[in-house]
């Protein structure tokens, strides 16, 4: 059975770090797309970071360029989301979610094919 189970959320001061982990089984990471997504309260469920299957392409949504890094454990069968600098606006339900190397690959929400139960992440003082 294919799951995926997200960790590392949390309530953080402004400025601050956290690490989320999306722990993946039944299927191997680098044979799918993996993105993270997030979705504010009264907002649509948007694109923060993903890699593609090759693990060398990466996409950042431009509210998180510079402060937010993707990276995958193939051994761990783990893909992670550094998050620094967090602002309020960062706050949100963070999802991961999967989509087989054979489909296109994108950072969009529509198209995903199997989503993580998310972890709440919120940045305030």
């Amino acid at each position: 059975q294919l799951q995926l189970v997200e960790s590392g959320g949390g309530l953080v001061q402004p400025g601050g770090s956290l690490r989320l982990s999306c722990a993946a089984s039944g299927f191997t990471v680098n044979s799918y797309h993996i993105g993270w997504f997030r979705q504010a309260p009264g907002k649509a469920r948007e694109g923060v970071s993903c890699i593609n299957s090759s693990g060398f392409s990466k996409l950042y949504a431009d509210t998180v360029k510079g402060r937010f890094t993707i990276s995958r454990d193939d051994v761990a069968n783990t893909v992670y989301l550094e998050m620094s600098s967090l602002n309020a606006e960062d706050t949100g339900v963070y999802y991961c979610a999967a989509r087989s190397y054979r489909y296109s690959w994108d950072c969009l929400p529509d198209g995903q094919q199997y989503w993580g139960q998310g972890t709440q992440v919120t940045v305030s003082s």
